[in-house]
C-alpha cells in the first residue's frame, strides 16, 4: 500500500468514526439511527466511487460541455485538444487581454487577425499611424491596421505582446487564429474531428 493510499484509508476511517459518534451523540432511536448511518454510508460509497473513476468522469464532463460549448478549448495535461464544428472547421474560445472572443483558426492565414469590434472590445491599441497592410482574402484585398495584443491566451497557452492585424473595415467582424500562432505552439496536428495544440 503506497503512502497516498495509506492516508486516504486513514481519512475514511476517521470520517466513519466522525459520523459514528455524532449519531451516538444524539441518542437516537435505533431504527433511526440505523437509517441515518446506512444513509451516510451510501453517500459516502458514492463519493469513493466518483473519486475512483474521476477520470473518466472528466472526460464524461469535457465531451458534456463541447456539446453545448462547441468552441470551448479542452485542457488535456498541457495539451490542447479544439473539436471541429458543424461547419468543418475549428473555432476555438480566446481570452483577449482578458476579454472572451472567438476563433475560427485558419492556417492559411499567416497573421492573426481582429475585427474592429473585437479589438475595440478587448482594448487592443491599433497603431492608427502605421501603414496600412493589404492582405489578401476569401473575400479579396482587405486593408489591415498592426496592433499588439497584451494577452492572447487559449486555455492554459498563453502568448503575451502577440501581433496581430486589425481589419480597418468597420463592417468586418470577422477575427481569425492565423499560422504566426500556431507556428509558435511545440506541434499542432489534426486527428480525426480534433485539433490538437501542444504549447
Amino acid at each position: 500500500m503506497t503512502s497516498d493510499q495509506t492516508a486516504n484509508l486513514l481519512y475514511s476511517l476517521l470520517f466513519l468514526v466522525l459520523v459514528v459518534s455524532s449519531l451516538a451523540a444524539r441518542r437516537l432511536p435505533i431504527g433511526i439511527a440505523v437509517r441515518y448511518a446506512l444513509a451516510w454510508l451510501a453517500i459516502f460509497a458514492g463519493a469513493a466511487v466518483l473519486y475512483s473513476f474521476r477520470g473518466i468522469a472528466r472526460q464524461g464532463w469535457e465531451q458534456v460541455r463541447t456539446e453545448f460549448f462547441p468552441g470551448a478549448p479542452i485542457q488535456d495535461g498541457k495539451t490542447i485538444r479544439v473539436r471541429m464544428e458543424e461547419d468543418g472547421h475549428f473555432h476555438v474560445d480566446a481570452q483577449v487581454n482578458g476579454h472572451a472572443l472567438k476563433f475560427p483558426i485558419d492556417s492559411g492565414a499567416t497573421t492573426t487577425t481582429l475585427s474592429q469590434i473585437g479589438a475595440s472590445a478587448a482594448g487592443v491599441p491599433i497603431d492608427a499611424y502605421g501603414f496600412p497592410v493589404a492582405t489578401q482574402t476569401a473575400n479579396g484585398v482587405a486593408m489591415m491596421k498592426r496592433a499588439r495584443i497584451g494577452s492572447l491566451s487559449i486555455g492554459s497557452i498563453v502568448r503575451t505582446d502577440f501581433p496581430v492585424l486589425v481589419s480597418a473595415d468597420q463592417e468586418d467582424a470577422v477575427n481569425l487564429l492565423g499560422m504566426n500562432f500556431l507556428s509558435s505552439l511545440s506541434n499542432w496536428r489534426v486527428e480525426g474531428r480534433e485539433m490538437i495544440l501542444e504549447p
